[in-house]
């Protein structure tokens, strides 16, 4: 498999080059030159696999031979061990037409544990055979960077640099990126916006210069694998439901933010897997519910939520999606993201209106509507949602249609948003793992929200 850049400028590379770039050099986003189309009897042959048996052969469809199959089986294998549930990413039933994908179970209690462990494992495995230097710089909305962290700490020739917005990620997400006192870890506090730590990421990986002198390699879901690792698990809940929820309309409603994890499902459903309905959920930062109602795509202004790794107004995977939307048409994409940052505002025609509106339904929810949805749940079947997968659950029983099933993406355990779920009155005792993180001190530094900020940093610390 070779990778190409939706702007069209980067030459096709392998996997390996794939992920070490991140971003691709021309400021694009990189993707596979093809995607694996998959038979009825393959589909019927994953189905009894386990989760590092499934992953192994998704991620065999884009790795190739770059990686010896014993080798990348190692890497599977290590990366889902450290899961507490032996099913990795189970499902679990909610009411008679709505289940759960608990994503939840990796060390840092996120769903970004699934695709990091993995990432994580990939570049000490890609430093040990290249005696390369890994440097890796990415932002954090609250679950990436104490997921990133986890995979890499402590690891021989990485080193990782984390950016969060000053005081808008929940205690225990801050807990857990900054109680980390590793030489190769750097905690970046910054004065502004996820959106502003996002925006910092993409300008200095687009100075190729500065990259490469430095050794910048991504974590975010810029990169490819993250992207590559999350389809797994769309595969693997098809693959739990019950005969009779197979054989009804099956949807999957998404908590998104970066655009990144219901790409994830796009592309499974790009693959083959019968995905009915791509279900969007955001909060009240609505940008991307806009563009799939209206075909207009322009941020608004920013509101603290209830469900804090939401709140992002410019999706990072957002260009992905008009790649395929566009016929992989890489000069178009390249105008209309040009014409975004001078603008900040792409409308588009009524015809890729009604593309998008095929391929998605979306719904924001508001803040009361989410802490509504969390109590509710937990009064009526004794489930506890967090609030991020309450708005999930409450765009599924907003956009599903009787007699489909629905999946929603559970993308983290409740006690990550304490804050939030008290406000409801309800009481949840922590993980062990977690209540530890309030007996540890913190290691991290406030910075500025500017690029030469930013740099000062990391050349001190690289």
């Amino acid at each position: 498999m070779e990778y190409i850049s939706t702007r069209g400028q980067v030459a096709p590379i392998g996997f390996i080059d794939a992920i070490l770039m991140g971003l691709a050099n021309d400021g694009g986003l990189l993707v596979p030159k093809y995607i694996p189309q998959l038979s009825a009897d393959t589909l019927q042959s994953w189905s009894k696999l386990s989760y590092s048996e499934l992953a192994l052969e998704i991620f065999s469809l884009y790795v190739n031979n770059e990686i010896p199959r014993d080798e990348l089986k190692k890497l599977v294998d290590d990366s889902y061990a450290t899961f507490r549930d032996e099913a990795v990413t189970p499902v679990k039933r909610l009411t008679e037409g709505t289940y759960v994908l608990e994503l939840f179970h990796g060390p840092t209690f996120a769903f970004k544990d699934i695709a990091l462990q993995f990432l994580g494992n990939l570049y000490g495995y890609v430093s040990r055979k290249t005696n390369s230097i890994i440097h890796i710089l990415g932002a954090t909305s609250g679950d990436t960077g104490a997921s990133a962290i986890e995979g890499v700490r402590g690891k021989e020739g990485i080193r990782i640099c984390i950016l969060h917005p000053h005081g808008k990620v929940s205690q225990v997400q801050e807990l857990q990126m900054t109680t980390v006192n590793d030489a190769n870890v750097l905690n970046l506090s910054v004065e502004g916006t996820f959106d502003d730590c996002q925006r910092i990421i993409k300008e200095l990986f687009a100075d190729v210069e500065f990259k490469h002198r430095y050794h910048l390699r991504a974590i975010n879901s810029i990169n490819i694998a993250r992207i590559l690792a999350q389809t797994v698990y769309y595969f693997y809940a098809y693959f739990q439901l019950p005969q009779e929820a197979q054989a009804a309309k099956v949807n999957f409603s998404v908590p998104t933010g970066n655009f990144g994890d219901i790409f994830a499902g796009y592309l499974a459903q790009k693959m083959g897997l019968p995905i009915n309905k791509l279900i969007l959920a955001t909060n009240e930062n609505n940008i991307l519910e806009r563009f799939v109602k209206e075909g207009v795509y322009q941020p608004g202004e920013f509101r603290g939520t209830y469900s804090p790794s939401m709140d992002i107004q410019v999706a990072s995977n957002f260009e992905r999606y008009l790649f395929y939307l566009y016929g992989e048409d890489a000069a178009a994409v390249t105008a209309i993201m040009a014409q975004f940052k001078a603008e900040g505002r792409v409308v588009i025609p009524a015809d890729k209106l009604a593309a998008v509106q095929a391929d998605f339904a979306a719904y924001g929810v508001q803040n009361e509507e989410c802490l509504d949805t969390i109590s509710d749940y937990h009064a009526q079947v004794g489930y506890l949602l967090d609030p991020h997968t309450a708005c999930g659950v409450a765009a599924a029983d907003k956009l599903a249609s009787a007699g489909e099933v629905t999946v929603a993406l559970s993308t983290a355990h409740p006690a990550k948003f304490d804050e939030s779920i008290r406000l409801r009155g309800i009481a949840q005792t922590y993980p062990e793992q977690i209540q530890a993180l309030f007996e540890k001190p913190q290691f991290q530094k406030v910075v500025g929200g500017s690029n030469e900020a930013i740099k000062d940093e990391l050349v001190t610390f690289f």
